[in-house]
Parts: structure tokens; sequence; C-alpha cells
């Protein structure tokens, strides 16, 4: 009897172990089905909720080692308190330390961030590069935690970029899926790093894969709920920012001066972006003409960051102390003025310097500044038909935010959970209305996407122009000696004319050349050396190159309205 339970049970297990085995072997070759995939969700969401959550005490244990206090809401306080020296010092030793790791680690000396994650989506089926994502992770921890001014969005949403590409690699995940995984890593990533659930999914969706797919959202939500779980089980149900008692509108006459606002914090979004690149484009120069080793340079930003940290601690660290300050009206106009120009300055001095962070909470704390030096002006000029001060500071701060990121909708979310105060949503949402229309005019949609098109890629005018990027020549084409390969001898002949492409291009190079030329074909060839003829490979079809564009535009639509 025994020996036959024995055997039955011998039996079960082995089923069991087989069909486990057929699972994953199905889940590896096929992709997952919809239950599994959520599950998967759900997994990517908690993931990356604790990677949220370690990079922000790691932050909180990094800057206490280095100033003496692990209270993050009052580091600009205590940083004041503190010979002048170790203020130089410090973000210094963090600047060479954020170099050596990028230079060995890196291959451009590079932080990755949230446009990475942006470009993954677009161009990489959802991956983004896993060896840099660590280094820039590490690098942008140092930076937070020794002085840099920056915020801890952007690396922790890279991070969460890594996370769901080491888990699509696993599963051999499609294009779609892997874009999805990576959109859940992300929710949950901002959800658990700033206690914003609904912002945190439509941030994944407005933001980084940029379109609002039915298929997508459910999976997305579940884990962003999931990253919000773990920041509230670590962090309590409370929001970052506490705000005097609510004070709504005087009047809806004051709503033409939150339009107002709007242009003023539209002008003051892409002050920060455009000195941003032009720092980076400084430091380029400099460090060309120079020889300067690119290890090196995160140390200079970081003692220039340490010469104005001396005067103004202000400008250290994400910010939060200051932005509270303004939020609740406890700094003067010229205060206001000041620290928010101080902080474009060592904002782009930290970007420009090739260390590590996010522009989002900079963003926040120059709109809030910008917001309440606004609203001082506005109360005072018209006392009797103006509500609060502090009102014009939680618009601003939704304002500069969401022209910087170019996603209005998510911004707006994020300012109300941020602050927990849902009263004053109209002038917020006109406020951020306008100025997200004039930013997008000012630069390429948004701080994300510019950074791209710096790098020359276009995904700001969308997939029409982006999809062309994603096929190689090579892949395409006829080889020489197939069947309906091209003569080799009238491609010989183009050849002649000057009409050919290189082998390793892609359509986005093939296109302009097949509407210059008209041909019905191009040869495609590898240039040897100085002197040296061409290699003909074969021949790239103009019919081919149409059709593999528009099945892919074919899939993004049906994609994007899934």
């Amino acid at each position: 009897m025994a020996d036959a339970e024995k055997s039955i049970w011998a039996e079960k297990r082995a089923l069991a172990m087989d069909r486990t085995s057929a699972g994953w072997k199905v889940l590896r070759t096929r992709g997952p089905g919809q239950f599994q995939f959520w599950l998967i969700a759900l997994i990517i969401g908690i993931a990356a909720g604790f990677a949220a959550l370690f990079f922000r005490k790691g932050i909180t244990a990094l800057q206490g080692l280095a100033y003496g206090s692990d209270d993050v809401a009052h580091i600009n306080t205590i940083a004041g308190l503190l010979p002048w020296y170790w203020l130089l010092i410090i973000p210094i030793l963090g600047g060479f330390a954020v170099g050596l790791i990028l230079h060995h680690f890196t291959a451009d000396g590079r932080v990755r961030s949230v446009s990475d994650v942006i470009e993954g989506a677009a161009l990489r089926e959802g991956r983004v590069e896993c060896r840099e994502g660590i280094a820039s992770a590490a690098a942008s921890l140092i930076t937070l935690g020794t002085g840099g001014s920056s915020g801890r969005e952007g690396p922790v949403v890279h991070i969460a970029g890594v996370i769901s590409t080491w888990i699509c690699i696993r599963i051999n995940a499609s294009g779609i899926t892997g874009r999805d995984l990576l959109g859940c890593a992300v929710a949950a990533a901002v959800s658990a790093s700033f206690n914003a659930p609904i912002a945190g999914a439509l941030f994944a969706l407005e933001v980084v894969l940029r379109h609002f797919a039915v298929h997508a959202f459910a999976p997305i939500v579940i884990a962003s709920v999931a990253g919000t779980v773990i920041n509230r089980l670590a962090f309590g149900d409370i929001t970052e920012f506490t705000l005097p008692l609510a004070s709504g509108l005087s009047f809806y006459a004051e709503l033409p001066a939150f339009l107002l606002l709007g242009l003023v914090c539209g002008l003051v979004a892409s002050a920060l972006m455009y000195a941003v690149f032009f720092v980076e484009d400084i430091g380029d120069h400099l460090q060309a003409r120079s020889g300067i080793p690119r290890w090196l340079r995160p140390a200079l930003a970081g003692g220039l960051l340490g010469i104005l940290a001396i005067g103004f601690p202000h400008i250290i660290g994400v910010g939060y102390e200051t932005t509270s300050a303004a939020l609740t009206g406890k700094l003067i106009w010229h205060e206001a003025i000041v620290f928010a120009v101080l902080k474009v300055m060592a904002v782009a001095i930290t970007f420009g310097g090739r260390m590590g962070g996010g522009i989002f909470s900079p963003s926040l704390m120059i709109g809030a500044l910008t917001g309440l030096a606004f609203g001082l002006i506005a109360t005072g000029i018209f006392p009797d038909s103006s509500g609060s001060h502090t009102l014009y500071a939680l618009a601003g701060m939704g304002a500069v935010a969401a022209a910087v990121l170019g996603a209005p909708i998510s911004t707006t979310l994020i300012v109300f959970e941020l602050t927990g105060d849902w009263q004053t949503g109209l002038a917020v949402m006109v406020a951020v209305s306008i100025s997200t229309a004039l930013g997008s005019r000012l630069v390429d949609r948004s701080f994300f996407l510019t950074q791209l098109e710096r790098r020359n890629i276009h995904l700001a005018a969308g997939p029409q122009a982006y999809l062309l990027a994603m096929f190689g020549v090579a892949s395409l084409m006829r080889k020489t000696g197939d069947e309906h390969a091209a003569p080799e001898e009238d491609c010989w002949t183009l050849i002649e004319d000057g009409v050919y492409i290189d082998g390793n291009t892609t359509l986005e190079a093939a296109m302009p050349v097949f509407d210059r030329s008209g041909v019905a074909f191009i040869p495609v060839v590898t240039l040897g050396g100085e002197g040296e003829p061409p290699e003909l490979w074969g021949a790239l079809f103009h019919v081919d190159a149409l059709k593999a564009y528009n099945r892919a535009l074919a899939e993004t639509a049906a994609e994007e309205h899934g």
C-alpha cells in the first residue's frame, strides 16, 4: 500500500515537473498569455518598486554619511552649517567617483536616463542597456548623495527599465510585450518614488510608451499599484509636501493671471532646458580643446557646484526643502528669484558636467519658486481680487515640470498626488496647458525628446519618421546571385553614377536616395579604403523598402489603438 502511494505521488510530481517545463518552454518561445502577462507585470512592479525604494534609501544614507544628516527634508539647512571647505570637497569627491564609474562601464561616459528608456521603447522592442544602466544608477546615487543638483526619477526609471529588460530577455518577449512590460516597470518605479499611483501609470503611457493603448492599461495599473504599496509600507500614506490650508480662487476673474503664469513658466522651462544643452555643449567643446580626460569632467563640475553651495546650499540635491518653503510661502520675492536662477545654473552644471540624476525634481523646485515670485507680484498688485500666493507656487510647480517633461496629464496628477491638494485643479490645469503648449514650440516637444534629437534620434516627429531607422539595409536587400537579384551590370552602372548606399546604414538614409534618383533599386556596397573599389553586396529595391515600412506602420497603429 505504501509503495503504491509513493508511486502515485512520484507520478504526480513528475507530471507537475513536465507541465512546468512545458509551460516555461511555451513562455519562452511563444510569449506569455494574458494571465501570465499580468502576473509578470505584478512581479516587475514589485521589483521596480523595491528598486526605487532602495535607491531612495541609498541617497539618504550617502547624504547622511557626507553631510552628517540623513534628514533629506532639511539637508539644505544642515549643509549651510558645515564649514565652507567641506561643501566644496564633497561634490568634487562625488564627481571623481562618478567619472571613474562612467569611464569604465560606459562607452561614451554618459549617464542613462529617461530619454534612453523612451528610445528603448520606440526602437529596441522595450529593451534598454543593462550594464550601462546599472553603472548610471550608481553614478546618479553618488551624484545625489554628494551635492549634485538633479532628481531621482531619471535613474529610477532606467533601473526599472533594466529590470524589465532582464525579464524580457528571459522570456523572449516580442516587441509589443517588451514595451508593455517596460511601461509596467516605469509606472511602478515612478509610483514608488513619489507615492503617486495614478500619475505613475499615466507617466508610463504618456512619456515612455507615448500612446494610451487599452491593452497596456490594465497591467501598467497593476504594476503601478504594486509600486505604491511598497512605498506606503515603507513611508506611510503621506504626501511629499504639506501645504497650508487650501485657499481657492478669489474669483474667476483671477484665471487670466494663471494664463499669464503659464506663459512665464513655459519660458522658464525652456530657459532651463536650453541652459542644460548650452552648458553641455560648452563642456564638450572645452573637453575637446583642452584634452581633459572624460573621467575628470564630473569632478570639475562638482567643484563648480561646491562653489555655488558655499553661498547657496539650497542648490544641493533634489531640493525638497526649498520647494516646500516655496509652496508654504516662507520665502520672500527676491529669494524666490535668486534661488530659481541659481538652481537653473546648478542643474545645467550637473548635467553639462556628465553627472547623474534626473530633471523632474529640479523642475518642480524651479516651478514652485517661479510661481511664488509671480504670485507675490500678482497678489500685491490686485490684493482684493486674488487668492493666496502659495496657489501660484503650486500652479507654477506643475507648469514648469509639465513643459520640461512634455507630459501635461501625468505631471498635473503628480503635483496633486505630491501635495494632496485637489481643490485648486482649475488653476493648475490652466497654467500647465499654456506652459506645455509654449514649451513644446520652443524645443522638440520635451527635454527628453530634445536630448534624443541632439543624438540624431528623431522620435519627436512620430513613428513615420523614426521607424525607418529600425530597418537595416542589409536585412532587406536582395543579395547578389539571388533569383530575383538586380543585374550586376546595372548595379555597377549606378555605382559609377554615384547612386549607391553603404550596407551598414538604415532605411532612414536609403529613402532620400530613392527620392532623389527615382531608380527602382539602389546598389548596396561596402566602401573600401582610399583607391580601392567598393564591394557589391546586392541591391535594395524600392518596393521592398516600402513594404517593410508599411508593415511597421500598420503594426504600430495596431499596437497604439489595440
